[in-house]
């Protein structure tokens, strides 16, 4: 499956190790044939904490193709393989990026966040990525009774590319389970990510990402509903490698 990319385990999850270019042509090179639909999550330290606590979550991913999305994956790659990831591909840019980069043309359809939202965002990647088809939105608020109506809707608008925008790990049991039935040959795992392209939450500057501190940015924007995830996830999660790299010993240096 990674067609020549290595994997790197993060802590029971294998999340490819892949540039940006290496990333879309391993996309694209899956929307030229004829297999089973690509399901794409990104792993951060947060998504890494739920799985660690959510048996049912990690062995759903293992049906994902998985990217590295943040500093916190970064120093778990350096710290249990003395190796680093080749470029951080997170969910909010790197989606983005493909949409732009792909040789395909395709249609696309957002599904999530709250009522309005998808169908901003959906605006404004028209005006990012003018050469694909927005083919339909629906927000993720919908009554439980209303989940096949809603899947008839999605799959009869013949969507080539899916973006779930649930949360993790709401957005890839959703993907896991439906995929085949959606008709799209690739779904990926969004996050926040309409939130963002409808401005509903501003992106850190420029130089804060580049730092890799849109974390902490963030967290001040939304600090009562962020601090669990930031302040005490994160030192969960270093402490979590931390363990894992004393019970396997010192990592083996690669040139």
């Amino acid at each position: 499956m990674n067609e020549g990319l290595p994997d790197l385990d993060i802590m029971g999850i294998k999340v490819r190790a892949a540039t940006a270019p290496e990333a879309v042509a391993f996309l694209d090179r899956h929307l030229d044939g004829s297999a089973p639909p690509l399901k794409l999550a990104y792993l951060n330290a947060h998504t890494s904490n739920l799985a660690a606590s959510n048996p049912a979550f990690t062995e759903t991913l293992t049906r994902f193709v998985v990217l590295n999305d943040g500093i916190g994956v970064d120093i778990a790659a350096r710290l249990l393989h003395a190796k680093r990831f080749p470029a951080n591909l997170n969910g909010t840019d790197f989606t983005v990026r493909y949409l732009a980069e792909t040789r395909h043309t395709l249609r696309l359809y957002l599904i999530g966040s709250q009522d309005g939202v998808a169908a901003q965002a959906a605006e404004h990647l028209a005006q990012l990525a003018p050469r694909h088809t927005i083919v339909g939105t629906q927000h993720g608020y919908f009554a439980p009774e209303r989940g096949d109506e809603v899947l008839a809707a999605l799959r009869q608008a013949q969507p080539d590319l899916v973006l779930v925008a649930f949360g993790n790990p709401a957005q890839e049991f959703w993907i896991d389970q439906h995929a085949e039935a959606t008709g799209a040959r690739l779904l990926i795992g969004v996050g926040a990510l309409f939130d963002f392209l409808s401005g509903r939450v501003s992106r850190a500057p420029q130089w804060v990402r580049d730092a890799r501190f849109e974390w902490a940015y963030r967290l001040a924007l939304e600090p009562r509903r962020l601090a669990r995830r930031y302040l005490a996830g994160n030192p969960y999660f270093l402490a979590r490698v931390l363990r894992s790299r004393l019970s396997r010993g010192r990592p083996v240096r690669h040139s």
